[in-house]
């Protein structure tokens, strides 16, 4: 159960992605979570730094969609000026929003990659269909929901377990 939770690639921030590389090993869709991954929970709108990203990942020929449990208001305001789909109310980890994602995008577990900032949503999710999962830094934690901060009490029992497993290491920072 545990190793489910262990993404592929751990990062800062989206930024942080080597996308050309993600695109040279096959990769041709990106299923992104939406509050504390692109933005805060509370931010609206995409940062200019988040607007070159998006054009980067459009440039490279990545085929883009943000699935989130967050509302239809809530994500429909961020992602529809910038005309990227999106799948609100998505209750991940279940695999419907992740399943409907890539049949929107028109493209195989094995093409996809998911980035998020949770373990038990997006990795879990992610994990569990055969893809490739990021898991990036939380933007503003202090923004989060209730339910959002159980996620994350309940993500450092776990991570307690995968480390005595030997199965998440600790970043070098030197």
């Amino acid at each position: 159960m545990f190793e489910r939770l262990v993404p592929k690639l751990r990062v800062n921030t989206v930024f942080d992605i080597d996308l050309e590389e993600l695109f040279r090993q096959g990769y041709r869709g990106i299923i992104t979570d939406l509050d504390n991954t692109l933005v805060g929970a509370k931010a609206p709108l995409a940062t200019p730094e988040l607007l070159l990203w998006f054009t980067k990942v459009k440039e490279l020929g990545f085929k883009l969609i943000i699935v989130s449990n967050n509302n239809m208001d809530r994500v429909s305001r961020f992602a529809t000026p910038l005309n990227i789909e999106f799948v609100h109310q998505a209750r991940k980890p279940s695999n419907a929003p992740f399943l409907k994602a890539m049949k929107l995008m028109d493209l195989k577990p094995e093409q996809t990659v998911v980035v998020g900032d949770q373990m038990l949503t997006d990795v879990y999710g992610g994990n569990r269909l055969g893809l490739y999962t990021v898991l990036v830094l939380p933007i503003s934690v202090k923004d989060e929901g209730v339910g959002t901060r159980i996620n994350r009490r309940v993500e450092q029992i776990a991570l307690t377990r995968l480390r005595k497993q030997g199965l998440w290491q600790e970043e070098d920072k030197s």
